[in-house]
């Protein structure tokens, strides 16, 4: 499905940023750089970033530092060629509901799968408040992305979220390959996975979107969050990189929205250049708000929390 915005339209969405990500340096860096994903519950926010093995927590509305939560075992080296090769690039974060063994749902960390080393994935248990609430499962992703590499040259999975009784992954493209996709599968198997009573399931569904340009780069998805009507919204980046390893500049980021019938309704550009890498929603009386956290993909420039509203 194309997306109908073009690189002269002028119209943008306005963001407010409401905080960087710093952490408490007690546990780990003091500063979260490469947020990649983002889940909302209650009053906390969690995120991801694609170059760590840890999980920050953040309590909504409050501009103390965030929490670590250790994720993997081990250390990632610093230097970064090398930290690249071996991160397990965490760019999903979803937010499961209640099931078995999980009476008040879970976080989803999983990892892009462009490399055999990024196919693996943490289950964290939440509480009735929404924090973490015990040690994270490390799961192997590998039996649930296989049946995908037959259909994506370049597997890069950068987003999931549960709809319904839908579980959905967003494929990301890039500039050799601009086309995006959303991968369903049913979201009971998914659980029966999850907790080792049923086999890895594969997709229902694979829907695939053109999303535009900006500057002359494809946006591509960089994550998604269902709505509560059904479908989602998501965030995307015009990357100027043609493959799912190298990085490249970053031309600027747009949201845009899929309703419950799978047709993109609309896409904004956001009037802050920057490369948004994670998406999480709540109600607000003028629409719906939007919550973004940003890459800078730079070690030393931490990442942001932005808002905007969709009207």
């Amino acid at each position: 499905m194309r997306a109908h915005l073009r690189d002269d339209e002028a119209a943008v969405l306005l963001v407010q940023t409401l905080r960087t990500l710093s952490m408490d340096a007690a546990a780990g860096p003091g500063r979260l750089s490469a947020a990649s994903g983002l889940a909302h519950c209650g009053e906390w926010l969690h995120v991801v970033a694609d170059d760590e093995l840890k999980l920050a927590s953040f309590r909504l509305g409050d501009a103390q530092p965030g929490r670590w939560c250790q994720l993997f075992d081990g250390d990632l080296p610093l230097p970064h060629a090398a930290r690249k090769a071996a991160k397990p690039d965490l760019e999903a974060l979803a937010l499961l509901p209640p099931f078995a063994g999980h009476a008040c749902g879970a976080l989803l960390a999983m990892g892009s799968g462009s490399t055999t080393r990024r196919q693996r994935a943490a289950l964290v248990p939440l509480d009735a408040q929404g924090q973490v609430s015990g040690a994270p499962q490390v799961i192997d992703v590998a039996p649930l992305l296989a049946s995908l590499r037959a259909q994506f040259a370049d597997l890069n999975i950068e987003g999931a979220f549960v709809d319904g009784e839908r579980f959905c992954l967003l494929q990301r493209g890039h500039q050799r390959d601009p086309a995006n996709a959303c991968i369903a599968f049913d979201w009971p198997a998914v659980q029966r996975w999850l907790v080792a009573a049923g086999p890895a399931p594969v997709p229902d569904a694979i829907a695939r979107f053109e999303l535009g340009h900006i500057g002359g780069a494809a946006l591509c998805f960089t994550d998604g969050a269902a709505l509560p009507e059904g479908g989602f919204v998501f965030c995307a980046a015009a990357e100027q990189t043609d493959d799912v390893y190298a990085d490249g500049a970053c031309l600027g980021s747009a949201v845009g929205l899929v309703d419950a019938q799978g047709r993109l309704q609309r896409m904004e550009p956001l009037a802050l250049r920057c490369k948004a890498e994670g998406i999480s929603t709540r109600a607000a009386a003028d629409g719906l708000q939007l919550l973004l956290v940003t890459d800078a993909d730079d070690r030393s420039a931490p990442a942001l929390l932005l808002s905007a509203t969709l009207r």
